[in-house]
């Protein structure tokens, strides 16, 4: 029985052009490193200060790409299908970018987990449902990535994946 959803946000709900080869430059300048073969794992084992700069420079990047955002169609039905579940947004996205694409699609969630809370999206799964007060199993994780479908298999909640 499906209790609460959990959605991720671009590439399920919305489409977010980012430039990343502009961006992995700016990276670089601020890492100092020339190699970036998982991003995430890179960036989650900076010092805080160096984290800090690299989101400022992300959410540059992010909000820029925010005048080309498009909709995800399939995504947005299926947050419509479970308008009166309880419901949470997981994104490697920060809290700008978010904020401002939530007002744009007039969407609300009842909790948000953004990169600056984790850039881990097993530990955002378990505390969105932990948050939501739900069991795991109970819950249906909407996403777009094989990563999405690897998370919800690691922590056993139900997946549907948006094209």
């Amino acid at each position: 029985m499906i209790e609460a959803v959990i959605f991720d946000l671009d590439g399920t709900l919305i489409q977010l052009p980012i430039d990343y080869e502009r961006l992995f430059q700016e990276f670089k300048k601020i890492i100092k490193i020339n190699n970036f073969h998982l991003l995430v794992e890179t960036v989650s084992k900076l010092d805080a200060r160096t984290r800090k700069d690299v989101f400022k420079v992300w959410d540059e990047a992010e909000l820029a790409a925010l005048t080309k955002m498009t909709i995800n169609d399939e995504g947005i039905k299926i947050y419509k299908m479970f308008q009166q579940k309880p419901k949470a947004l997981i994104t490697l996205q920060g809290k700008a970018l978010v904020k401002a694409a939530l007002e744009r699609l007039e969407l609300s969630f009842n909790i948000i987990f953004t990169r600056e809370d984790s850039l881990n999206r097993v530990e955002q799964l378990k505390n969105a449902a932990q948050k939501l007060e739900t069991q795991i199993q109970n819950v249906l994780f909407v996403g777009n990535t094989e990563n999405d479908f690897l998370a919800a298999k690691k922590v056993n909640c139900q997946f549907l994946r948006v094209k």
